[in-house]
């Protein structure tokens, strides 16, 4: 910890954020939608070069929905009639070897089983929309160009030392809690001593982000989001439409055993060898970058958490990891305002990395088997050769990528489909088929909507525009086949303190995907318990819940309950 003298100007907050990116931003924003003081300090400016994602998926969109900025997402600059094929080929004027044909913004149509659907909206695009969502809550700030330092952790809360960049003055930050947002190379995860563990580094990659307004027209394919170039080893680089007009971003995969710099001339002749010929390119940003496979083995500790990049490193084949990172954020708030609201015990903050850190495993894994898919496809030397035997290589790799990249283009259940099986707060005594467990968890595609617990609640639209998930989000909301409000668990969630309301949905559709006569859904929109009938013990039952109790107590309080469970 940095020398500190009783001259330091002193700022009082409830949650400190490390790290202005997506995720910390996403998680200001809902803190202070829940109506909690939150300070978000960043060492950079706001400024962002380099997008590293472009795909807004379909849960966090389901999530915006919830904050009220879909619209904004919606109308950022990126061109909605820009087709989003993805396209595998030799070169752009070269061989085509396959695409999968996917419908622009405008035209694609929100799934059944959800309200929204993915959006692309580039970081560059998504971040000032989050930036203006949490700057808009009362209680949240955010500070630019103020660098963290260290933090010292005590039993009322954490004291955090940070300079002003421009000035070189240090602060001290008194908050009940922080939460390091600050990506790969955290901070706070080392100050934690947490370690990561997985597959480890896949390959030193360079992304060129170049400005070419007349790019589609320099060759004959039809226009594509993706396009996956394919030589003799391999798939060597992409080239991406960051905003559907004039702007680029090119990926030079490289390997896992050579790490290159190179120079302006290096990357304009990838540039040139992608298209086919020498074009006029403005570069705009070179970064070079670690592809990894990284979980981290813990989310942290005491009053001090870790979220985001900080808690996993993915390769980008699936668009999973900012996606991922946001529903970090959205189960790590509700349950710190819990700790600040003072209904919320400390199994609640235990459930996070219990429920989190799986997920992380599961979407490193697929996103790594789609880079896997990407670079060992079945090539030769003959690939990029006007001959019979070329032709025979060329349709093998496009079968090959056509067949092998499904699962990241229709990946719907990474996206809906996480269950948070074995949390410390949710009660489930229904007999478990591990096999389904395990096929659904190892499932990319098919998404089964369903209210067992530790699953999404579904969505069913009951009238026009209004989603059952327009229910869910500010606390706990117990769903039940009849109009009837059991007065005793309202009076046993007003003495706990804890936030809870009872609806009916009056709709056939929405009886039958919820299957039970009672199903409890947090506050972030999994299910906690269900049943044909309410527990006896209500108060025992709702202090589980809000975590107050142990795993052992939910299995006594699931077998108490009265009727079929």
């Amino acid at each position: 910890m940095t020398d500190l003298n009783a001259t330091l100007e002193q700022i009082h907050t409830e949650v400190l954020v490390i790290g202005a990116g997506p995720v910390g931003l996403a998680l200001a924003g809902d803190l202070g939608w829940r109506g909690r003081r939150v300070l978000v300090i960043d060492k950079g400016d706001g400024s962002i070069f380099q997008p590293k994602m472009d795909l807004v998926g379909i849960r966090t969109m389901e999530f915006c929905r919830r904050w009220g900025i879909v619209k904004d997402v919606e109308c950022s600059p990126y061109d909605r009639d820009y087709p989003q094929d993805n396209v595998y080929l030799t070169t752009l004027q070269g061989f085509e070897l396959g695409r999968q044909p996917m419908p622009s913004m405008r035209q694609e149509q929100p799934p059944p089983e959800s309200p929204q659907k993915r959006e692309r909206c580039p970081q560059n695009m998504f971040d000032p929309i989050l930036r203006q969502f949490a700057e808009s809550q009362k209680g949240v700030q955010v500070m630019f160009q103020t660098e963290y330092d260290a933090f010292s952790e005590n039993a009322q809360g954490v004291t955090a030392v940070v300079k002003d960049a421009l000035t070189g003055v240090y602060k001290q930050v008194h908050a009940r809690f922080l939460v390091g947002c600050d990506g790969a190379k955290s901070r706070v995860r080392e100050q934690l001593q947490i370690a990561m563990h997985g597959k480890g580094l896949l390959s030193y990659t360079t992304n060129i982000i170049f400005r070419c307004a007349q790019f589609n027209r320099l060759h004959d394919k039809a226009p594509g989001y993706r396009y996956m170039f394919v030589g003799p080893t391999g798939t060597w680089a992409t080239i991406v439409a960051i905003n559907g007009k004039d702007l680029w971003r090119m990926s030079i995969i490289g390997n896992a055993k050579e790490k290159r710099t190179y120079s302006e001339t290096e990357l304009r002749d990838f540039a040139h060898q992608a298209l086919g010929q020498p074009f006029e390119m403005d570069i705009l940003s070179v970064l070079p970058w670690q592809r990894a496979e990284l979980v981290a083995d813990s989310y942290g500790d005491g009053r001090v958490f870790i979220c985001g990049d900080a808690c996993h490193l993915t390769s980008p084949t699936g668009g999973l990891g900012m996606n991922t990172g946001i529903g970090d954020a959205v189960d790590l708030s509700w349950k710190l305002a819990a700790q600040l609201e003072g209904w919320g015990g400390p199994q609640l903050l235990t459930s996070y990395g219990v429920e989190r850190r799986p997920i992380a495993v599961r979407i490193t894994r697929f996103s790594t088997s789609n880079l896997e898919t990407m670079k060992q496809v079945p090539s030769s030397p003959l690939i990029a050769q006007d001959s019979a035997e070329g032709q025979a290589v060329r349709e093998r790799v496009g079968l090959s990528m056509s067949e092998g990249l499904k699962k990241e283009w229709f990946s719907l259940n990474m996206h809906l489909g996480n269950r948070y099986v074995g949390s410390p707060i949710n009660i489930d005594l229904e007999p478990q088929d591990q096999d389904r467990v395990d096929a659904e968890f190892e499932d990319a595609i098919h998404y089964r909507p369903s209210t067992r617990v530790g699953c999404r609640a579904p969505h069913v639209w009951l009238s026009v525009g209004q989603s059952t998930l327009d229910f869910f989000g500010r606390g706990f909301t117990l769903v039940s086949s009849d109009n009837e409000k059991n007065h005793n668990l309202t009076d046993a969630a007003q003495q706990l303190g804890m936030p809870l309301q009872q609806v009916c949905f009056h709709h056939d559709e929405a009886k039958r995907m919820y299957e039970k006569n009672f199903v409890l859904v947090r506050p972030d929109g999994h299910v906690a318990w269900r049943g044909n009938e309410l527990p006896h013990d209500l108060s025992a039952w709702l202090r589980v819940i809000a975590g107050h109790g142990k795993v052992e107590q939910s299995q006594n309080l699931a077998q108490a309950a009265g009727g079929d469970q």
